[in-house]
């Protein structure tokens, strides 16, 4: 199993993302994820600034550690011809190391642009339709494409990286998995549901990564670790279904007001346990799972996080049994 880093654009401002970036390289983290939001998933956050300009930045700061979007949304706030554009360029500027995420979005992003937010069915629809293109432009020469729900007219990517830029695709039940392993070269998701690399199997995924995430609250002092999960995480425990439908942070301010501090203990692990967290990511190599990204809670707990992991938690990690 690879080990990653989250750099999370909801609770960190962009300049500090990147010297996060050059931090996590340095800890010894495989691979760093960036999330791609409009808005922070509670106000308690703070942040949101643009994925694709700190992705840029973080790709010139650091040499060796692997990029990825995870993830970005091709169907509203983005046109896929732009998407197409954007990861050509990172991928140029990161020398290939960077991996495209994409998913079906969430509301609380995509509303921005307006035109309603559609059902889950036609979501997937316009994913199918985006990676088409997206592939097709980052294939090369010019692309003319009308579908359903996007027209493409004349469009050329005219930088483009020597080797093509891998695609994963978010998941979180059948339907999204057996897009998934149609479409993508790696399978994306944030439970470690043995069910989802099953169905992305079913639909040709064998053989490809598994790209998981899991949050962690690093803090000497556990009560300070619980305290600032709570306030910063809580939503985290909705699921994938509830969370892309709620239209903004005081939507999931209200759909978390019962959640309580030690709902959030018993789901994420806080304080300074290593143990702890090398359980939770067994459940997630049990699952299937190839690649597993951390993601500290606190924009401005991320450098005794990083001191941290250098020193205890990533040594205990790939001396686990399932590393």
């Amino acid at each position: 199993m690879q080990f990653g880093y989250t750099l999370m654009c909801e609770q960190t401002d962009p300049r500090s993302l990147v010297r996060d970036a050059v931090a996590a390289e340095a800890a010894g983290f495989d691979f760093a994820v960036m999330s791609d939001h409009a808005f922070p998933w509670l106000e308690e956050q703070g942040h949101s600034g643009y994925a694709w300009s700190v992705l840029g930045a973080v790709a010139q700061a650091t040499e060796q550690i692997e990029l990825m979007t995870y993830v970005t949304c091709p169907i509203k706030r983005y046109h896929p011809a732009i998407v197409a554009q954007k990861a050509a360029t990172v991928a140029l500027l990161s020398d290939g190391r960077f991996t495209l995420g994409l998913g079906a979005g969430e509301n609380l992003n995509e509303h921005v642009t307006g035109g309603g937010w559609p059902p889950a069915n036609t979501r997937h629809e316009m994913l199918v339709e985006a990676v088409e293109i997206i592939r097709s432009l980052l294939g090369g020469g010019y692309v003319n494409y009308r579908g359903t729900h996007f027209e493409v007219d004349s469009g050329r990517v005219w930088d483009l990286p020597d080797e093509a830029v891998r695609i994963g695709i978010a998941v979180s039940g059948k339907q999204s998995c057996a897009l998934a392993g149609e479409l993508a070269d790696a399978m994306i998701a944030v439970e470690p549901d043995g069910d989802l690399g099953a169905a992305f199997d079913a639909a040709g995924g064998t053989g490809k990564p598994r790209i998981g995430q899991m949050p962690v609250s690093f803090d000497r002092d556990r009560d300070a670790a619980i305290e600032r999960a709570h306030a910063q995480f809580r939503w985290f425990g909705g699921g994938w279904k509830v969370n892309a439908e709620l239209p903004g942070p005081s939507a999931f301010a209200a759909a978390t007001q019962f959640v309580t501090k030690a709902d959030v203990a018993g789901s994420i692990p806080c304080g300074d346990d290593v143990g702890a967290i090398v359980d939770q990511a067994a459940e997630w190599a049990k699952a299937g799972f190839t690649h597993l990204a951390l993601c500290q809670i606190g924009g401005d707990a991320q450098d005794p996080f990083n001191e941290w992991a250098a020193a205890e938690l990533l040594p205990a990690l790939r001396s686990a049994s399932f590393a």
